[in-house]
């Protein structure tokens, strides 16, 4: 799995959802950083950042005119300042901490669910074309379509140039957002939108399924064959490029990617983990079934060999499923496991499932319970990174590595009783 990968940005609809009855807030984790072409690292990784802000721009400009960029984006980017609401949102990590039943049970309601079909059901000629050319079937486009925009309609109002420039003088991602900036500014060129539809989230994604201006750029697909790449707008634009990114993540045509299932209670733990695969056999003979508690094989869903994962999102008493290798794709899009997993049910629902079951999991810890979960695991000699309360994927493997040490089921659910043990 590739460490911050460009388009796992906390989308602005998320933020937005917070307040809203109708739109739902969605999770991610902290914004990633770009990893550039080997040609471009050494460069990128000596980018300034801070100081005055004019002379950093200046800084900027001269770069952006030695890669050929026009007058007339120059005076774009000789106009921008900081916009300390897009810094307010970068520190913000208020909606992290959900459960995936409770960011689940938010995110894919019946709203988006209605809207997914209805989409699927009016441009299915373009989902086929989709599918034919990038092997990526539609309620996965369509479930990540949802989650980032409502389908369109929450595309965020931040300036992007003055977004990214923001985030590029600020020095936490200043490479990153460096080389985004200045894509962004290529893109104005590139006369796909108007300088006034640069806008988007607060973390300079654009359209859609909020793209970075790198993956506009790469990635970026003429739909309707009117000669330009309109993510904002043009829906079969948005679909076609959305099938083109994720093969470019390594989607693997015609497999599954998730599967609810039964699971015993007594399990080999130290075979169970998300990147812990086995034979779908296997599972079988591990008394792993169907969710309607058939025979897993007897549903010609998958080869008997494909290799799969037990993921336990809220532990072994919670929802359970089997994650097939292109559930790694949806990961590639954004490292929270919590949001990965609901995207990856959303498109499972979009293409026929019945609603989880929640069954009873252990209740979870609270965020000051968490912080002080981090720190034991932290005292005990465990990399869990920041102590910010987030059970993020360090945490879960350090909860599992003692899980295993303490002979105690290893599901990586911390829960209140786990804490008093340790």
């Amino acid at each position: 799995m590739k460490v911050w990968n460009p388009r796992q940005l906390l989308p602005l609809a998320a933020l937005l959802m917070l307040f809203s009855p109708l739109l739902p807030a969605q999770e991610q984790d902290p914004i990633p950083e770009l990893t550039p072409e080997p040609a471009l690292k050494p460069k990128l990784e000596q980018a300034p950042c801070g100081g005055s802000f004019a002379d950093w721009r200046q800084g900027v400009a001269a770069e952006a005119r030695a890669q050929g960029r026009s007058e007339q984006a120059l005076a774009r980017l000789a106009a921008l300042s900081p916009d300390p609401k897009v810094l307010a949102h970068d520190r913000s990590q208020a909606v992290f901490t959900q459960d995936w039943l409770t960011f689940a049970g938010r995110m894919v309601n019946g709203y988006r669910l209605r809207l997914g079909r209805e989409h699927l059901r009016d441009w299915a000629s373009t989902f086929a074309e989709a599918q034919q050319r990038y092997g990526v079937p539609g309620p996965v486009i369509t479930a990540f379509w949802g989650l980032e925009t409502d389908y369109g309609q929450v595309l965020g109002d931040f300036d992007t140039l003055r977004a990214l420039a923001t985030l590029a003088h600020d020095c936490r991602r200043a490479a990153f957002f460096r080389q985004q900036l200045l894509a962004a500014l290529e893109l104005l060129d590139h006369g796909d939108l108007a300088a006034n539809e640069f806008k988007g989230a607060w973390a300079g994604e654009i359209g859609q399924i909020q793209l970075l201006p790198s993956d506009y750029l790469r990635l970026g697909t003429d739909g309707n064959g009117d000669g330009r790449i309109d993510l904002r707008a043009t829906k079969a634009d948005v679909i076609l490029t959305a099938a083109r990114l994720l093969q470019d993540l390594g989607w693997r045509a015609g497999e599954p990617w998730l599967e609810e299932v039964q699971i015993p209670e007594q399990l080999p733990w130290a075979e169970v983990g998300l990147y812990n695969r086995l034979p779908r056999s296997r599972w079988v003979e591990l008394g792993v079934r169907t969710a309607s508690g058939s025979q897993l094989l007897a549903d010609g869903y998958a080869s008997p060999e494909l290799p799969a994962a037990l993921l336990l999102p809220m532990g072994r008493h919670g929802p359970a499923f089997l994650a097939y290798p292109n559930m790694d794709v949806f990961l590639e899009w954004n490292q929270s496991l919590v949001y990965a997993t609901t995207a990856a049910y959303f498109a499972t629902r979009l293409d026929g499932a019945s609603k989880v079951n929640p069954r009873a999991p252990d209740p979870g810890l609270s965020g000051e319970q968490m912080k002080q979960l981090q720190q034991t695991l932290k005292d005990l000699g465990y990399d869990v990174g920041k102590i910010d309360g987030i059970l993020g994927a360090k945490t879960r493997a350090a909860v599992r590595a003692e899980q295993l040490r303490r002979n105690i089921p290893a599901d990586a659910w911390p829960t209140p009783a786990l804490l008093q043990v340790l």
